[in-house]
């Protein structure tokens, strides 16, 4: 890809953005910077972009002087932005070509081999099961894309890696047009993200062009029973349900891979059942890339969940308190709940995203005791759940806390899985769950 001499837009000023206008002036490139933003929250970004002089316009009065002025080669979006939003329009209405910051990045990457990993939930957990297992494994790599260093990032710092592994989410992979993994790695579908899709489909759509470009030379792994239609690329599938065909399924607490017992489930990190599935597609990655199960099975010892899933804060009081602040969607809180041996008492709630919580009822009248609504969703999720469990509304995160404690039984776990964003009242899901975490550890 030659850009040597020619002016990028790069739109979006956060770290995907950064990394690309790296990426473009290691390239010989002129990148300029757009982004509509409110400034007080892009002061951060901006401060980065500047101590690199990178050219910055703010506005879409600012984008729209600037293409009118002069000629852009090339369009880079970041994924947080959508290709039909009236920015990117104004330079594609030019005829300007646009493509994501991981197709840019994947263009300088093309010669190391990629794990890409995309799903509805369990995406951050099964690449940091991989990133573990291959450099346990000697195979060097790092994981970026959707989670860790933006792609664009690794591109712009020279490093060479063994093999690649990207999660990558949907909002990414609207803008590809050539990238190909060597494993494509699919874990599951759920509803999420209907405030950016008009519907189920198109959502579907999104994340199913992981596979658009790759060959008969590249593997899919798939979790049996998702519907992706004829695939051009191998297929390896996985399943911890019971009487599965899959290729890995779970039996006699041991791993199996095509009859063949590979790794006991006592010697695994993570033992919950969803868990084991995004484990089982580790070990695919692993095997697809010609590494032995033994060696897969020493690398991933001593692998520890990070924070916000399904974390145990604290046990107080006789109540052992959850936070799975990370449960970004329906999928996600029906995961967490299967995973408890007992009822709970459930926190839930945050932004409105056109979910329908319909499906969740089942669910929650069999392991929830009593729900405590926040956030925007609040209103909502307690008139939809009244006839079910009881419901309170809360004003805050800690006021939950306290009244869930309150609600709850001897012995009985409270579990935070608000089942939707946190951009109603926190900057993300991180945030979330550390308000969440002080108010559990104030408890006294």
């Amino acid at each position: 890809m030659e850009l040597n001499g020619q002016t990028i837009a790069i739109l979006g000023a956060g770290r995907s953005g950064l990394g690309a206008a790296r990426l473009a002036r290691k390239l010989g490139a002129r990148p300029v910077v757009f982004d509509t933003g409110d400034a007080g929250k892009l002061t951060p970004d901006l401060a980065k972009l500047r101590a690199e002089n990178f050219e910055f316009i703010p506005g879409l009065e600012g984008a729209k002087q600037s293409a009118a002025q002069e000629k852009f080669n090339l369009v880079v979006i970041s994924p947080g932005i959508d290709a039909s939003w009236e920015l990117p329009r104004i330079f594609t209405s030019l005829a300007v070509p646009l493509i994501g910051e991981i197709e840019f990045a994947w263009r300088q990457l093309r010669d190391t081999p990629v794990v890409a990993i995309t799903g509805t939930n369990g995406k951050t957990t099964t690449t940091e099961l991989i990133e573990r297992m291959f450099n346990g494994c000697g195979r060097k790599t790092i994981a970026c894309g959707n989670y860790g260093h933006p792609l664009c990032e690794v591109a712009a710092s020279g490093v060479s890696y063994d093999v690649l592994t990207v999660e990558i989410s949907s909002f990414q992979l609207e803008t590809i047009t050539s990238f190909a993994p060597r494993v494509g790695i699919w874990l599951n579908f759920a509803p999420d993200h209907l405030d950016r899709y008009p519907d189920m489909n198109s959502y579907f759509g999104a994340k199913r062009r992981l596979f658009d470009y790759m060959t008969s030379d590249d593997i899919a792994i798939v979790r049996e029973g998702e519907s992706l239609g004829a695939l051009q690329s191998k297929t390896v599938t996985f399943s911890t349900a019971a009487e599965s065909k899959a290729d890995f399924t779970l039996r006699d607490q041991a791993v199996y891979f095509r009859n063949e017992s590979i790794a006991a489930i006592e010697n695994l990190p993570l033992q919950e059942r969803h868990n084991i599935e995004n484990e089982m597609a580790a070990l695919a990655a692993g095997w697809a890339m010609g590494l032995k199960f033994p060696e897969m099975t020493r690398a991933l010892s001593g692998y520890e969940s990070a924070q916000h899933r399904c974390e145990v804060v604290r046990e107080y009081g006789g109540h052992r308190y959850i936070n799975d602040s990370k449960a970004t969607n329906l999928h996600a809180v029906e995961s967490c709940l299967r995973s408890q041996d007992a009822s709970v008492v459930l926190i839930a709630g945050g932004k409105e995203k056109g979910i329908d919580y319909a499906s969740f009822r089942p669910l929650l009248r069999e392991k929830v005791s009593a729900l405590v609504a926040i956030g925007e969703i609040g209103d909502k999720l307690c008139a939809m759940f009244a006839d079910d469990v009881p419901c309170s509304r809360a004003a805050s995160v800690p006021d939950a806390v306290h009244i869930a404690t309150g609600l709850a039984r001897p012995g009985q776990d409270i579990v935070f899985s608000p089942g939707t964003s946190s951009f109603d009242m926190f900057s993300g899901y991180a945030e979330r769950g550390n308000v969440f975490r002080d108010a559990v550890i104030s408890l006294t």
